[in-house]
């Protein structure tokens, strides 16, 4: 039996005729498909994906980085809601609260980095979501798709500025949310939610300037009054009124 629904059916079969080899794997997901693409096969892939007939995906809409580090990890036991859910997420050190000697290490994780597209059909109504995983823990390179489509092109520079992702034939990939002289990437999961330095205006020197961090990490959790059963005071349960 098929794991595609019907409504997927052709766009498979168009897409395994296209693509062929180049495909790692197909996944289907509330009808949503997702196709995952070598590093090698990222920039001929989408060329197909644009020009051919039965696929013509002439838009692409979206471009981000993920860093898998620590994916699919918790922070405490989920299996059963507490009332003490503010307690443990302020004070519980998880993705991006730690001190930078214990960081997290991605030695183990053979793919940390990927990138990820969503395209559009407009003739077939169809669209598609392709992933990419990168080589590359150190310097996570992937060749740009901004010949195939010029919309990449801020999407790229926000993925390189966020995640160190670097578009390999982008014409101008510098930062484009962070400061120019801003060091590290800010969505890494390794990076500190309090960031690495302080930045302020000097008012002698006539310039920003960068301090060493001084804050200390911190959650804001809102405090939650709940009124059900499970939380029905003693006098309550007592009938009182």
């Amino acid at each position: 039996m098929s794991t595609y629904s019907q409504r997927n059916q052709p766009l498979v079969q168009a897409l395994n005729h296209a693509l062929g080899g180049r495909i790692v794997s197909m996944t289907e997901y509330r009808g949503q498909l997702t196709v995952e693409i070598g590093h090698e096969h990222w920039l001929d892939s989408a060329w197909l994906l644009r020009d051919e007939p039965d696929l013509a995906f002439e838009q692409l809409i979206d471009l981000c980085g993920v860093d898998y580090l620590g994916f699919g990890d918790d922070e405490w036991e989920t299996a059963e809601a507490t009332s003490q859910g503010f307690s443990r997420a302020a004070d519980a050190l998880g993705p991006g609260r730690f001190s930078w000697a214990e960081r997290p290490e991605a030695a183990d994780i053979p793919n940390r980095f990927a990138v990820v597209v969503h395209l559009l059909s407009l003739g077939h109504n169809r669209r598609l979501r392709l992933r990419c995983f990168l080589p590359d823990n150190e310097l996570p390179v992937i060749h740009s798709l901004i010949e195939v489509w010029n919309s990449v092109n801020w999407y790229e520079r926000e993925a390189f500025d966020l995640f160190g992702i670097v578009f390999e034939g982008h014409p101008d990939l510098r930062r484009i949310l962070t400061d120019y002289g801003f060091i590290g990437h800010p969505f890494r999961k390794d990076f500190p939610l309090i960031g690495n330095v302080t930045v302020r205006y000097d008012e002698d020197k006539g310039r920003v300037v960068y301090e060493p961090v001084e804050i200390e990490p911190r959650v804001t959790v809102a405090r939650v009054v709940r009124r059900d059963s499970r939380y029905i005071d003693q006098k309550l349960e007592g009938g009182e009124q």
